[in-house]
């Protein structure tokens, strides 16, 4: 265990050092103009799911993450635009339950995020329902 922790702490300290003489020389450059700024990182704004990462994009319930609308045989719910949550009745709830309950669980939160793109809320009493669908696809 002692020498466990012992290589561990060696290698953050040549980490460090190589991170400061890198830093130096990077800033030397720029001091000298071979360079016009210091390199940063750069985010990939790839729109397709890499398989890199636990949660994909196509899992993802944020309409931010993806403009493109695709419709799952629900072009009907769209008369519902601009409808608050609340404001549903009995049977327009069991329409989103009725398209919900027939599509695949790794499909829901692509329909979400759809149906956020198009302006549709889901019922309230229907959202925890997806959320349980999606969160047990996560977990």
């Amino acid at each position: 265990m002692f020498y466990l922790a012992l290589g561990l702490i060696i290698i953050g300290v040549v980490a460090m050092i190589a991170g400061f003489f890198r830093n130096r020389s990077l800033q030397k450059k720029l001091e000298a103009g071979e360079i016009t700024e210091l390199p940063s990182i750069k985010q990939i704004n790839d729109m397709e799911c890499c398989g890199q990462h636990e949660v994909c994009e196509k899992e993802s319930l944020l309409a931010a993450v993806s403009k493109e609308i695709e419709y799952y045989n629900d072009e009907e719910l769209d008369r519902f635009q601009g409808r608050d949550a609340s404001d549903y009745n009995t049977e327009d709830e069991e329409e989103f339950r009725e398209i919900l309950y027939t599509m695949r669980d790794d499909e829901v939160a692509g329909w979400v995020r759809s149906l956020q793109l198009r302006g549709v809320n889901i019922p309230e009493g229907v959202r925890d329902e997806v959320l349980m669908i999606v969160a047990d696809r996560r977990g």
